[in-house]
């Protein structure tokens, strides 16, 4: 697996950058392990700020991505702030229907600012 994922513990969710090369590997991967970190630290919401190089992924990549991590996720997270700073076009938002769809809390944001801003406005 060729990512890094650094996490800065904030007063109420953990904000994640992860770095590397953008592969379905990577990013299924990386998800189980901030997925485990939350649960470990006792979070539930998380800023995920995802700055991987390369070809975005594929829409039935990102699907199988997504559907996958909802079943692992399910009643473990109550807020999930993602920002792909390296997104195009409306994959990003595909991605966030299919998880909202299975009851995967995910807000697509374009900035961490406006990631923050979500994360902070109300107790979720």
């Amino acid at each position: 697996m060729t990512y890094n994922v650094t996490i800065e513990q904030k007063t109420t969710y953990l904000h994640a950058v992860v770095t590397g090369q953008n592969t379905k590997e990577n990013v299924a991967s990386y998800l189980d392990d901030l997925l485990r970190e939350c649960v470990s630290r006792g979070f539930s919401k998380v800023l995920i700020e995802e700055r991987l190089d390369g070809p975005r992924l594929g829409t039935s990549d990102v699907f199988a991505i997504v559907s996958q991590a909802s079943v692992r996720t399910l009643g473990k997270m109550k807020a999930i702030a993602y920002v792909d700073i390296n997104a195009e076009g409306g994959l990003m938002r595909f991605a966030e229907t299919v998880a909202v769809n299975r009851a995967l809390p995910v807000t697509v944001f374009s900035s961490v600012a406006d990631a923050e801003k979500w994360l902070l406005a109300a107790e979720r």
